[in-house]
């Protein structure tokens, strides 16, 4: 049976992968930076909301895997990453939507066999596999959904 996954590298530009229960994968990135008129909670709303339409646009997710990050560059990232995973955890208990987190390093070997490739070698990996994205967010996610596909194919 196939199950709808998708897979997330949170941030203010989202890499996303999903995975139809027809096999099918759609993926792409998604702007949530704020508006100047914009109050600093409006990025949230407009990423939950995003998430609901994708949800209703699907035959249902069965399952939401991130990237998780332990550790950023800059104060302002560290903050906005927070806040994305803050809102889907709550997003994803609100509808009942397993999710997990999976480490940077982990992502990276299983792509590349290296923990700390680079964007440009994450690129070039998913690549490999028959995908272009448009950016490194987009790769990272596409990257994701194919460790998920791994994992569940071994339970």
């Amino acid at each position: 049976m196939m199950t709808t996954i998708l897979a997330l590298d949170l941030g203010t530009t989202t890499g996303w992968a999903l995975l139809r229960a027809d096999g099918r994968i759609d993926s792409g990135s998604q702007s949530f930076r704020p508006d100047r008129f914009e109050g600093g909670g409006m990025r949230y709303l407009r990423f939950r909301r995003w998430l609901t339409d994708l949800k209703n646009r699907t035959e249902g997710l069965h399952a939401v895997f991130f990237e998780e990050v332990r550790r950023h560059a800059g104060v302002d990232a560290a903050h906005a990453y927070g806040g994305f995973l803050a809102h889907l955890s709550a997003w994803c208990e609100h509808h009942q939507i397993p999710y997990q987190g999976v480490p940077v390093g982990t992502i990276k070997k299983h792509a590349t066999g290296k923990g700390n490739a680079s964007k440009a070698q994450m690129i070039a990996a998913v690549q490999q596999l028959g995908f272009d994205p448009k950016d490194d967010n987009e790769a990272d996610a596409l990257a994701i959904l194919n460790w998920a596909r791994t994992e569940i194919s071994h339970e």
